[in-house]
């Protein structure tokens, strides 16, 4: 009995041995080795995990970066160049700097300018609504106006106004992840250059009808009349299918467009306010002789 007993936990060990020394044979054999760089380099990234990079998170876009030759195509847009630079320093590495971007709403259909011709009763998405039809005002490229870009966004840079029903972005938590161009089914949003002061000029539009259609559906929609696209001394503008689109990579914000614009489709934002032009009359004051023609010095 003793002995029977003696045998089984001698065998047991042996096995439990051989299984050891198999598994650390294997785990030897298929071991993935991890650059310790990797965990560095997670560590001075920010943690929002947003997506921004075009990785599935801080995790996966560290391993990119380092595994990568170049940092060309890569880049964090919520750390910015300061992020990048500390990266480069890490990998030895050479970081060009990036101009940084907020997001902005090329639509300014508000309720006022864009009066409703039927109400939605259904599911709050603007991806259900652009997948059933085109919307409830009739203009078929404007927002939505139920919010998806405000639910994406992690850093609570966009909240809906009541009263135009369109989505405000809040320039100053903005980070310029993409989360909201991504969001939106219309393609309302776009990544512009970010000046200081928070100056912004471009086409608050994207209605590709014709110029009485558009205007009809939209007071302020752009009707491709192309009288910013002549006035512009930096070529920053250009004409494609009845709409205006200006690169905030090539405009010096001059100001010379939005005053030709005969819709009010090009916003100015963060700029003083223009000084319109006093009108030059001259006073018609009777002299004594009875002149009307004559003005008094």
């Amino acid at each position: 009995m003793g002995s029977t007993i003696l045998y089984t936990i001698l065998t047991l060990s042996i096995l439990g041995t051989i299984a050891a020394v198999v598994l650390y044979l294997v785990a030897q054999r298929f071991k993935v080795f991890e650059d310790p760089r990797i965990d560095e380099v997670e560590s001075s990234l920010p943690g929002a995990n947003c997506g921004g990079c075009g990785y599935a998170g801080c995790r996966n876009f560290a391993e990119v970066l380092v595994k990568s030759e170049s940092f060309e195509g890569l880049f964090c847009p919520v750390g910015g160049n300061d992020t990048m630079t500390q990266v480069a320093r890490i990998l030895g590495r050479e970081a060009a700097a990036k101009d940084p971007q907020v997001a902005v709403l090329l639509c300014n259909g508000t309720c006022e300018y864009r009066p409703k011709t039927n109400r939605y009763d259904g599911a709050p998405s603007c991806a259900v609504v652009a997948a059933l039809y085109s919307g409830e005002t009739g203009c078929q490229y404007g927002c939505l106006g139920l919010g998806d870009c405000v639910l994406v966004c992690k850093f609570d840079a966009l909240h809906m106004d009541k009263v135009t029903g369109l989505p405000v972005v809040d320039d100053d938590k903005c980070t310029s992840c993409g989360a909201c161009v991504t969001a939106c089914p219309k393609n309302l949003f776009e990544l512009r250059k970010r000046w200081k002061g928070n100056k912004k000029i471009y086409v608050a539009c994207r209605n590709e009808d014709k110029g009485g259609i558009a205007r009809k559906s939209c007071a302020v929609a752009c009707i491709g009349c192309s009288k910013c696209f002549k006035v512009c001394p930096h070529e920053a503008i250009t004409m494609n299918n009845n709409l205006a689109f200006i690169d905030s990579f090539k405009c010096k914000l001059c100001r010379k467009c939005a005053p030709e614009c005969p819709t009010n489709s090009i916003l100015e934002i963060g700029f003083p306010v223009r000084k319109e032009k006093a009108a030059e009359t001259v006073a018609e004051v009777p002299s004594e002789k009875g002149n009307p023609n004559q003005i008094d010095s």
